[in-house]
């Protein structure tokens, strides 16, 4: 395939009134590799059929479930059909939606988390490694360039022997009764459409994929606890992690969504024997590095910048001291994806996480039940050979 053909996207789910939907869609779009082509945008007819138009779609291709549209667009000839579909559905739809995509042959770009439950991402993972398709899961976070170069600076020893590392993901959004009146609200803390973890499966997830991302290694145990502070909500609000790592790393980990006033401070702070560093999300275009044996530095996103790795550079488009954010992290999952489509890969695209990391997101939300619900002190993070 030319590495100037666009590639022809499909949407299930992100109808008008949904966040995430405009988000990808917006994020795809920005260094053109995709035309959406087609959607199933919402139960809701008058919605869906809103959305369609105002996307400027043909409305033959704005289907009336995801049913229909994955069994009519496979029947399309193979140079018009969709090639890649993304799933912005609450998540209880993610595995059916998914595997059902993939079987029918199309790459698979999924929000987070993979699945419901532990065992529903085992089921995923086995039935997707014979499917001849990309499956990426939208952990948008992991596409800042500065991350990256947190990243390279933890494996290249800038740090020397990691020893501890904080994270913290404090919003306040669900602080009141959201859910009476927040279509977001409702669903996310809806058992029956979320899974079993509220605030853990929503953001608690990102903190957790962040910190074995800039690490480079697994939390092997976390000792636990998982809060509901706003009276008659179903699932946890709050909660927090004492971990350890397979090298012996400690470190705590704390997600709430019920901090009044926060927005979407996501931070981490790692610390070795030779200095720390630290990035938050507000924040997105630093690094803070603080050597033990010299004043602190603070490395800049952006083209031209000194002393950033071959990664985050290549995930920077403009010149230093324009900021780059939200959108454009999103955008270079969505590139890195559509560059593996173009390559013909299979599995998991280089950049983008895969399905290993729906399992590990699953495996940590599957640990903080069991140790919340126990007086056990600390639980193993299960694998998926467990």
């Amino acid at each position: 395939m030319a590495r100037t053909r666009k590639i022809r996207l499909g949407m299930i789910g992100g109808g008008e009134g949904a966040f995430i939907g405009a988000v990808h869609r917006h994020a795809a779009a920005l260094d053109g590799h995709y035309t959406l082509v087609c959607g199933a945008f919402s139960r809701d007819e008058d919605n869906n059929t809103r959305t369609g138009e105002s996307l400027d779609l043909n409305p033959d291709r704005v289907y009336g479930s995801w049913q229909q549209m994955l069994e009519q667009e496979a029947e399309l000839p193979a140079d018009e059909r969709m090639q890649a579909v993304s799933i912005v559905t609450p998540n209880h739809l993610h595995v059916p939606v998914s595997l059902a995509a993939a079987k029918a042959g199309f790459h698979v770009f999924c929000e987070k988390p993979a699945a419901g439950s532990f065992d529903e991402v085992r089921q995923l993972a086995l039935e997707l490694s014979s499917c001849h398709v990309l499956y990426g899961l939208a952990h948008t976070y992991l596409g800042y360039p500065m991350v990256f170069q947190a990243k390279d600076m933890v494996a290249n020893d800038k740090l020397g022997t990691i020893r501890k590392v904080y994270v913290e993901y404090p919003q306040g959004w669900l602080s009141g009764e959201e859910e009476a009146h927040n279509k977001q609200a409702s669903w996310r803390t809806d058992p029956a459409l979320a899974g079993a973890s509220g605030c853990m499966g929503d953001i608690g997830t990102h903190a957790f994929g962040l910190i074995e991302f800039v690490l480079g290694e697994k939390i092997t145990e976390l000792c636990g606890v998982l809060n509901t502070h706003v009276a008659g909500r179903r699932l946890d609000d709050d909660g927090a992690a004492l971990i350890k790592t397979e090298s012996g790393v400690t470190g705590v980990l704390v997600a709430s969504q019920v901090c009044a006033g926060e927005e979407n401070p996501l931070k981490i702070r790692v610390y070795g024997e030779k200095g720390g560093l630290e990035w938050q999300q507000m924040e997105p275009n630093s690094v803070i590095y603080r050597p033990v044996d010299a004043p602190y530095q603070v490395y800049r996103a952006g083209g031209g910048q000194p002393g950033l790795c071959e990664q985050a550079m290549q995930r920077c488009r403009i010149p230093g001291g324009h900021p780059e954010g939200y959108l454009e992290a999103m955008a270079n999952l969505y590139t890195s994806f559509a560059n593996a489509i173009r390559e013909d890969a299979t599995g998991t695209a280089e950049g983008v996480p895969g399905i290993e990391a729906g399992i590990r997101g699953m495996a940590f939300i599957q640990a903080m039940l069991d140790s919340s619900n126990s007086e056990t002190k600390w639980h193993q993070v299960p694998e998926l050979s467990q």
